[in-house]
């Protein structure tokens, strides 16, 4: 199975965060602006957090916070779960489902922040994978 690198180079590169002292209103009027679900907390280049739709919903509106008032910090997901770019699709899947999550950040060397991937890259990954597969068993059954 291919490797999180692979699957970076096939996606647009950009990685869009945010500091800890933004608004939470303001983190989620930029992921609507992006139409992504989550946005990674860096503070100096190093990956602090992140920030996803589910924070909102469980830890803004459920605790009567507002959303212009309240910090990502005090909202974000401190233990950041992540991978490396040699890891496999197939590891990412295993993580993903074992910690309930849709987002994984890629670091190198475990301090650079190289990219972001999401279960539906991760999905659409396997499902490719699995059609090549069924291609060439299909070739070699048929001469």
């Amino acid at each position: 199975m291919e490797t999180v690198e692979k699957l970076l180079r096939s996606k647009s590169s950009d990685i869009w965060s945010v500091e800890p002292e933004t608004t939470t209103y303001e983190a989620l009027e930029f992921m609507a602006e992006k139409n992504i679900g989550a946005l990674l907390v860096t503070k100096k280049g190093k990956l602090v957090g992140i920030f996803s739709e589910r924070d909102y919903a469980r830890k803004v509106i459920l605790q009567g916070k507002s959303s212009k008032d309240t910090p990502v910090s005090e909202l974000m997901t401190r233990e950041v779960c992540y991978v490396n770019p040699n890891t496999s699709i197939e590891e990412c899947m295993a993580l993903m489902t074992e910690k309930h999550i849709r987002h994984l950040p890629v670091l190198a060397n475990e301090k650079t922040l190289i990219g972001i991937i999401t279960l539906g890259d991760v999905i659409k990954q396997i499902i490719s994978y699995q059609e090549y597969t069924i291609r060439e068993l299909e070739k070699y059954i048929s001469s």
